[in-house]
């Protein structure tokens, strides 16, 4: 078993509005560039329907993770949660589920803000290149500093974030025309609910903070408040972007994955293009500096549990932070950022490949969540509401499925030679 108080020393004591941009920064990531005008696209003005079921449903998803932080702080996140409930076994294969789910996470987040910037300042693909490994060196470098300088950096990101987001939709405001709202169901109500698990993927990144509650100043008194503050912020978000996406019809051929710019554009004219580059690079080095920081806390405490090289328990003597963990991961980041390179699997097939273990490690902390909190029906009632979206969820991953079944075996061989 994992040991019930972690041994990571206490660096930061986070207070609560630098809590909510971590939480922001975890969730708010590359899918509002490429979502609002794809559902559009989809399911056309009823699309707006999807954006707001999900804001509901995301609720509880978030408040099953944040419930079960409060009660069990540790740098283990959902794999210790797993582990309280079942054993190490089971808990450290959830916690390489989302180890690997980072690690590859993280290339993609910033290959793809790397790639809006890239175009926004005529960059080309060695400029993409250089402003990807940009967002790797700040990523590591923030956390290598230490939680305090973390959650600094995330807040100045998420405000600048949310600031351009919600200048896109007032300066847009203009060109919104009721005629665009109307019809309003062309392609009938299955396409809402297939417009709604595109949507999930937007919702997902509660979990990364779980990794985090050590630090937190008053865990029970700030998680389940940052937790509701930040669903509401991120919800609105989403909302307004979809609706001024599809009321200026920034959407369609040619215009569906990049609406967000298009958007842009038409609120701030030519002056658009860069600040389009601009909001790319924001949107995507706040999920890549959570991932980085709840990833290398993770390899920490699954290297103290004997599941993992002992080198990733190493602190630094100064800041006390998991730099083993640290470096580990930028080295795989740099590794998957090669492959990209070299052409052997392309950035599409690289994006589903994590999805598949970010909803087990998901679909797990709240299965842990029904043996953990049978005495709080608040913390079941969310608990199962979350596990069956995310296993709804789960079935539509396709071919995907094939990288947690490998996992899963050669985790089973791996216990057999252990043992």
């Amino acid at each position: 078993m994992i040991p019930l108080q972690p041994s990571i020393p206490k660096t930061a004591s986070l207070s609560l509005w630098q809590i909510i941009p971590l939480y922001i920064g975890s969730v708010l990531g590359s899918g509002i560039l490429l979502l609002p005008g794809l559902t559009a696209d989809s399911a056309g003005p009823a699309s707006i329907l999807a954006w707001l079921l999900m804001s509901i449903l995301a609720i509880p998803m978030a408040l099953s993770m944040g419930l079960l932080s409060v009660r069990f702080p540790h740098a283990g996140g959902v794999s210790y949660f797993v582990t309280k409930a079942w054993n190490a076994d089971i808990g450290m294969l959830v916690g390489w589920f989302f180890l690997l789910s980072a690690i590859m996470a993280v290339p993609i987040i910033a290959l793809t803000g790397a790639g809006y910037a890239a175009a926004a300042f005529g960059l080309g693909e060695t400029g993409r290149l250089i402003i990807t490994v940009i967002i790797f060196l700040i990523a590591a470098g923030t956390n290598f500093f230490g939680m305090r300088l973390t959650g600094s950096v995330q807040m100045t990101v998420v405000i600048a974030t949310i600031v351009i987001l919600v200048g896109a939709v007032v300066g847009s405001i203009h060109a919104i025309e009721p005629s665009n709202f109307t019809p309003f169901l062309p392609h009938g109500w299955i396409s809402v609910g297939h417009a709604a698990t595109l949507i999930f993927w937007c919702f997902l990144g509660w979990e990364a903070i779980s990794h985090l509650t050590e630090e937190f100043e008053d865990p029970g008194r700030d998680v389940v408040r940052g937790t509701i503050i930040a669903s509401v912020i991120i919800s609105l978000l989403y909302l307004a972007t979809a609706c001024a996406v599809i009321g200026t019809g920034s959407y369609g051929s040619g215009l569906s994955e990049v609406s967000l710019i298009h958007l842009i554009n038409l609120s701030f004219g030519t002056p658009g293009v860069i600040i389009a580059g601009i909001v790319t690079l924001f949107i995507t080095t706040a999920p890549a500096i959570a991932y980085t920081s709840a990833g290398a806390r993770l390899a920490y405490a699954i290297s103290k549990a004997g599941y993992a090289p002992c080198q990733f328990s190493l602190l630094h003597s100064i800041y006390q932070t998991p730099v083993g963990g640290i470096v580990f991961l930028f080295c795989c980041f740099c590794i998957i950022l090669a492959i990209y390179i070299s052409g052997i699997i392309p950035l599409g097939a690289l994006i589903q490949i994590p999805n598949t273990t970010f909803i087990l490690t998901y679909s797990a902390g709240c299965a842990a969540g029904l043996v953990l909190m049978k005495d709080s029906r608040a913390g079941m009632i969310v608990s199962a509401i979350s596990l069956i979206l995310t296993m709804a969820i789960f079935c539509f991953t396709g071919w995907a499925m094939i990288w947690p079944a490998l996992l899963v075996l050669s985790w089973v061989v791996y216990l057999k030679i252990r043992k």
